[in-house]
């Protein structure tokens, strides 16, 4: 195995222990990421030379006696949409093609302090508008897409130009990708990591959060990041391996269930099974106020992201993409009363979870309904002849986690015919970060999915 394969806990192992320095892993990744760049285009800004001086930097402190955890001299990217100090961030978008941030992000600066090694800045669907990351390709399958906004943060992942990186999510944009590029995703609790430093899309639906190879990468990255609560005693990762006893697991029976591939379907009945076996106890649930979830969310995110790019399009319209102006110019005439209407019919859909989740510790769900989408693809078609569009399709499963705050976890775990990968997600309670991570690692180590053929 190569280092540029490996996982964070076990990369972070080696470095401990001497069998691997900071230098070696970074060359590694870097090698990689020239290798595999011309074929699937993951980076906006591949920071080679900034991410060697700091590898050499974290081999003198961990040789020094100074090695700070399991992050130290680990290699990562940022979507770019997040600040770091010195880089651009342009957003994937000719509007900010000048901008250079003269300040990290919270979130870069805690990874930073952590010891952790950037090496670059990774595409996004243009502002993050979008669920495909055009400009990107998957790793499984070049002619597919990556998924999105996070797109090329999951494919510089999953081919092995980073061990892990930072994502943002609106609507599913960490855990669409993960699934679709066979990688763990993590949205935390809504406000537990910082967004300052962020290039916003919709106040009340942004997350950032980390797109990993394990559970426990996923987990130790949190460990870093997370600002707005003390973390569990011990960390993230320290309850891991306490297994699913006890654990009321919900089985949806509506919304989630509706227009799935049956390949998808079934790996989800499978995952019921591992669950139960397991120790965990299924029950089943019925979503409250599923049709409300959708016209909540855009009723929330089309006054915010036309507040944040009102002046912009009045002035530069011609520096937009065609889809996502076209997209903000109907997010402009969304009134100001939807904006509040959505926020009430959100503490309605919000107490009505809460009683569902009275009598279950998490929910599981299918993460994606459908595997990778070819490149310009417009929609699938669903076994009952209904059409949907690919964007519809993605965020339909992944934007109750935003509208209503929770954590969520994807997990990969089966191929389907075509050998594409997909996921389930778990979804939790809010600040339950912790029992989401803890059921993931339990279906990771259950399942045995590995997708390492792809970083070969």
């Amino acid at each position: 195995m190569q280092p540029y394969q490996l996982s964070i806990v076990d990369a972070a192992r080696q470095i401990a222990d001497g069998q691997l320095s900071p230098v070696e892993l970074t060359r590694s990744v870097l090698e990689r990421a020239q290798q595999q760049e011309a074929r699937l285009s993951a980076y906006v800004t591949l920071a080679a030379d900034q991410a060697m001086a700091a590898a050499r930097q974290a081999e003198q402190e961990i040789r020094g006696g100074g090695y700070r955890g399991v992050l130290h001299g680990i290699p990562y990217t940022l979507k770019d949409l997040i600040d770091a100090a010195g880089l651009p961030t342009t957003a994937s978008s000719r509007v900010r093609q000048h901008h250079r941030a003269e300040t990290d992000s919270a979130v870069a600066a805690q990874l930073r302090r952590a010891g952790m090694i950037l090496t670059g800045k990774t595409h996004t669907h243009e502002f993050a508008f979008g669920l495909t990351t055009p400009q990107t390709n998957n790793p499984w399958a070049p002619e597919r897409s990556p998924g999105g906004s996070s797109g090329g943060s999951a494919a510089a992942v999953a081919y092995g130009g980073a061990l892990a990186a930072l994502g943002t999510d609106t609507g599913g944009s960490i855990r669409v990708p993960a699934a679709l590029c066979g990688l763990v995703g993590l949205k935390p609790t809504y406000g537990l990591v910082s967004r300052q430093g962020v290039v916003p899309l919709s106040d009340s639906l942004d997350h950032v959060g980390p797109i990993t190879r394990t559970v426990a990468d996923a987990a130790a990255m949190l460990d870093a990041i997370a600002s707005a609560r003390p973390a569990p005693a011990g960390g993230y990762r320290q309850g891991l391996d306490q297994g699913l006893e006890g654990l009321r697991i919900g089985v949806p029976g509506n919304y989630f269930c509706d227009h799935i591939a049956p390949d998808i379907q079934t790996g989800f009945q499978d995952q019921l099974a591992e669950l139960a076996a397991a120790g965990a106890e299924l029950v089943a649930v019925e979503i409250p106020l599923a049709d409300l979830i959708l016209p909540i969310q855009w009723g929330l995110v089309a006054p915010e992201a036309a507040a944040h790019h009102r002046d912009s399009l009045r002035s530069v319209p011609q520096l937009y993409g065609d889809e996502v102006r076209t997209l903000l110019e109907a997010c402009v005439l969304v009134p100001e009363s939807d904006h509040t209407k959505a926020q009430r019919a959100r503490a309605a859909l919000q107490a009505a979870w809460r009683r569902m989740f009275a009598d279950i510790d998490l929910l599981l769900a299918p993460t994606v309904p459908h595997t990778a989408p070819l490149h310009g693809q417009h929609g699938f078609t669903w076994p009952d002849g209904t059409e949907e569009s690919v964007v519809s399709a993605y965020i339909r499963l992944s934007t109750p986690a935003n509208v209503l705050g929770l954590p969520a976890l994807t997990v990969p775990v089966g191929l389907d015919r075509a050998g594409l990968p997909f996921g389930v997600q778990f979804i939790g309670r809010p600040y339950h970060d912790a029992t989401v991570l803890r059921a993931g690692q339990v279906l990771e180590s259950r399942c045995q999915v590995r997708f390492d053929q792809v970083r070969r």
